[in-house]
Parts: C-alpha cells; sequence; structure tokens
C-alpha cells in the first residue's frame, strides 16, 4: 500500500465492523524529522509504542482539535508512506511535569524512562513551539493520547 487511502481501504475491508460512513481518519507522521518519525512509526507497528504525547498549546497554534476516543488515524513514515492504523483509546491533558513514569513507558521510545521522556519531549516541544515565539514550560499542558494498532495486527 503506497497512500494512506489504500491502506484505509484494506483496513475497512479486513474489518467489517468498522464500515460505517462516519468513519473517518486522519493521516500523519511522529515527530519533526525523518528519522525520529520513520523509528516511532516501526515501533508503534511492532505494539511498542501505545501512546503519543504533543504540546497542547501546539494544537491551538495550528488549529488543530484534540483527539477523541474511537478517533482512527494512518501512522506515516516521515515520506507520507502508511505504516498502520491506530484507535485512539485514550486522551488526557496534563502537565508536562505531572506526565507520569507509566505513561512514558507506554509511549515506547528510548529506555522507556521518565527521565528520557522528558529530554526528548522538551527537546521536541522546543523545536515545535520556537515557531510561534513560545518556549516550553513545566506546568504546560500535553496532550496524553493512548492508542491501539488495529492495521495490519
Amino acid at each position: 500500500m503506497d497512500t494512506p487511502e489504500e491502506m484505509w481501504t484494506a483496513y475497512l475491508a479486513a474489518a467489517p465492523d468498522v464500515r460505517d460512513a462516519r468513519i473517518s481518519y486522519t493521516a500523519w507522521h511522529f515527530c519533526d524529522n525523518q528519522r525520529s518519525a520513520d523509528e516511532l512509526a516501526e515501533l508503534a507497528l511492532r505494539g511498542v509504542k501505545r501512546a503519543t504525547a504533543g504540546a497542547l498549546w501546539a494544537y491551538e497554534l495550528e488549529g488543530e482539535a484534540l483527539p477523541l476516543v474511537g478517533d482512527h488515524s494512518i501512522v506515516t513514515d516521515y515520506a507520507g508512506r502508511p505504516v498502520c492504523v491506530i484507535r485512539t483509546t485514550g486522551v488526557e491533558v496534563v502537565p508536562f511535569d505531572c506526565v507520569t513514569e507509566e505513561f512514558a513507558a507506554t509511549e515506547g521510545e528510548g529506555d522507556g524512562s521518565l527521565a528520557y521522556w522528558r529530554e526528548a519531549h522538551w527537546a521536541a516541544f522546543t523545536r515545535e513551539l520556537e515557531v510561534a515565539g513560545r518556549r516550553p514550560e513545566l506546568d504546560m499542558p500535553v496532550v496524553c493520547e493512548r492508542f491501539d494498532v488495529m492495521y495490519p495486527r
């Protein structure tokens, strides 16, 4: 499958209980660089990465709706090639410094520690927010999204 549309069609064919005209998807990649985006997509496909986090301020700056439980997304590699379909199973907005060790481990990145999560996400949020002249803060709200990989299984 070369496009998100092709993956979505294959997913719907493989999951008859999801064939509802009201169900749609978004397609996107993790992170802001090719190496990380491709690596994280592979971790999601393998079931190691079962969560993701974004700065609420970035959602607001981009006018992007927050994920909702039940939403479907097609995770792509950095070049836009589809890797897997995920379904959001939980969303919580918490201050950066209140993200838990358990959530960090569920994200499945690096060594899975909260220390790694904080360092990597602080750097990513710094890059993401600087275009709007903002800097991350310890109490800034973070959107913590949990998901299941739906296709391929």
